[in-house]
């Protein structure tokens, strides 16, 4: 419970500590940052005005260092801004002082339905670490929470597992996950991008060989399978392997050992396999390219990853996680973002998805020093494309929303200069303004 009056935290501890709830009480922003450093929780009721750090601020944080709490904002100084704006960073509700304990409940009830920290282990409910390496996967929507349940089902087994999805979406943080929360995290975990090896030494680099065994092998070689030996192996773009090579994995999979190039004898492969692909190997079967009986050995459990565009809920939790790391490496304080530039981001196609997404951030953060983040600081290459004035959409809008796209457009074409889109609009500079702060257009 975070708020700066002790009547109000108090109060509310004592309400939810007779619902048999742990309760910690904070006064202050940077107070509750440094409990959610110290332990996990499921809860985090939040007051927006503080005098260290405004609630929003703090809630920007949170959803970052701890995304599986649940955060349901308070204040006395409403605003439908302010309630849009926490509720599109991921807070559960907003409560207005004084609230009844109805209202509360109410709001409790919204989370009832989320697992427990215990239930959830390793995984988050907005996102999943990998104990590994300390990255995060992040997301909240429905197909992402789908695939970290199916993570920790998989995880404990050694059944192999294909990942399928556009480039850029993440495919080896998923891999790199399953090996963090398996029996093998404390082995090794090897990954090959097959895309990047050449053929004519792609066996000896799997199998290794020794020496003298061809031209130019000098010395004996340990090759990646005998370096995953009891770990993990993760061949990522598997569907640029020959139909050779195809064969040679076959037959390791199914005798679980192997042999190097220009040797006889046989070692013994513990190893679990994961696979990734950005195309369609059932087409690539069909096409004669890769191996059935293969595409069967390494798709028993299979997991496809959502392109970016199809989980555009994720990208404001996205956007704030890649400020704060992006930020801490550059030694610079988090910049804001504007409510526009945000909509602009989050409704941007992401061809490139994540790994874009996060470039695309680390881009603005090194050429624009400033404190906010506007619509007019976003890479031409995304204002440009949302620049482009649609009369219609997919949806029906309402006139409301019609005219917020407009003005929109019409601010990007004159470069912000609001006496220009006022004369443009045929209406005064001041009505401009009001319909800005209405729609938040800054």
């Amino acid at each position: 419970m975070v708020d700066d009056e002790a009547v109000v935290r108090n109060g509310i501890q004592r309400v939810l500590e007779k619902k048999g709830m742990d309760v910690r009480t904070a006064g202050t922003g940077m107070e509750a940052l440094n409990l959610l450093e110290k332990r996990p929780f499921d809860l985090v009721l939040l007051d927006i005005r503080m005098p260290d750090m405004d609630g929003i601020s703090a809630l920007r944080k949170i959803r970052v260092r701890r995304p599986e709490a649940a955060v349901i904002m308070i204040t006395g100084y409403p605003t439908i801004d302010s309630a849009v704006h926490c509720i599109k960073l991921g807070a559960v509700d907003y409560l207005v002082k004084p609230f009844r304990l109805d209202d509360l409940d109410t709001a409790l009830k919204k989370i009832d339905t989320r697992p427990t920290l215990s239930e959830r282990t390793a995984a988050r409910a907005n996102g999943l670490e990998i104990e590994s390496t300390r990255h995060l996967i992040i997301g909240q929507s429905r197909p992402m929470r789908r695939i970290f349940e199916k993570i920790l089902k998989v995880a404990p087994t050694d059944s192999t597992v294909l990942i399928t999805g556009e480039s850029g979406t993440g495919k080896e943080l998923i891999a790199r996950a399953i090996h963090a929360n398996s029996l093998r995290k404390n082995r090794e975990f090897v990954a090959v991008d097959c895309s990047s090896l050449v053929e004519t030494l792609l066996e000896s680099e799997l199998f290794g060989h020794v020496k003298g065994s061809f031209t130019g092998a000098h010395q004996t070689k340990h090759g990646f399978f005998e370096l995953a030996n009891h770990g993990t192996f993760f061949f990522d773009e598997i569907s640029n392997l020959s139909l050779k090579i195809q064969a040679k994995l076959l037959r390791v999979i199914q005798e679980r050992e192997f042999m190097k190039v220009g040797d006889q004898r046989k070692i013994k492969l513990d190893i679990r396999i994961i696979s990734a692909s950005n195309k369609n190997l059932e087409k690539r079967v069909h096409s004669g390219h890769f191996r059935e009986d293969l595409f069967y050995r390494l798709s028993v459990v299979p997991i496809h990853l959502p392109p970016l565009r199809k989980r555009k809920d994720d990208i404001p939790l996205l956007i704030n996680h890649f400020l704060e790391k992006c930020c801490a490496r550059l030694k610079r304080p988090v910049p804001e973002l504007t409510r526009e530039a945000m909509e602009i981001l989050t409704e941007y196609a992401w061809p490139g998805n994540v790994r874009e997404l996060e470039h695309t951030i680390e881009r603005i953060l090194i050429l624009e020093d400033t404190d906010v983040i506007r619509a007019i600081d976003l890479p031409a290459f995304i204002s440009q494309r949302q620049g482009e004035f649609q009369m219609f959409s997919e949806e029906p809008l309402t006139l409301e929303e019609l005219e917020k796209k407009y003005i929109r457009f019409v601010l990007r074409h004159t470069k912000g200069k609001k006496t220009r889109a006022a004369d443009i609009l045929g209406i005064n500079r001041k009505t401009l303004g009001l319909k800005i702060k209405k729609y938040g257009l800054y």
